[in-house]
C-alpha cells in the first residue's frame, strides 16, 4: 500500500519558519499570524507573549477549534494563566511550545483533518 500526501491547494500547510518570519504554502509572512487549514490572519502588532490579550482568545475561537496551539518562538514561553484558561473554559484545548514545534505540529493535525488553530510567534 502507497500513502501520498495530500497537498491539496485550498488547505494551509507550514512550508517554512524562522527568525524573520512564517511561511505558509508559498507566502513567506514577516510578523505573527493566526493560521487555520483554511483561514490565515495576520498579527503584526503581535510580538512577544506579553502582548497576548483577550482579544487574541476571542479571534482565535472564531475558527471554532478543538484544538489551539501557541508557537512562542525560538524557546517556549508560557503565557498568563488566565490567557490559557480561557480555552480549557470553552472546552478548547490548548498547548503552548516554541514556534518551530507548533509549526510541525500543525502540519500534522490539519493532514489529520482535526480542527486545529494555531498563534505563530516569529523569533
Amino acid at each position: 500500500m502507497r500513502f501520498i500526501q495530500d497537498l491539496s491547494s485550498n488547505v494551509n500547510f507550514i512550508r517554512g519558519y524562522g527568525a524573520t518570519g512564517i511561511k505558509i504554502n508559498d507566502e513567506w509572512l514577516p510578523h505573527a499570524i493566526m493560521v487555520t487549514a483554511t483561514a490565515i490572519r495576520p498579527e503584526p502588532t503581535l510580538i512577544a507573549v506579553d502582548d497576548l490579550s483577550p482579544e487574541h482568545v476571542t479571534r482565535l475561537l472564531e475558527f471554532e477549534p478543538e484544538l489551539v496551539l501557541l508557537g512562542t518562538g525560538a524557546r517556549q514561553v508560557f503565557p498568563p494563566p488566565a490567557f490559557g484558561a480561557a480555552f480549557l473554559q470553552a472546552g478548547v484545548g490548548f498547548e503552548v511550545m516554541d514556534t518551530g514545534a507548533a509549526c510541525r505540529t500543525f502540519n500534522v493535525l490539519v493532514s489529520e483533518h482535526r480542527r486545529v488553530a494555531a498563534l505563530l510567534l516569529v523569533g
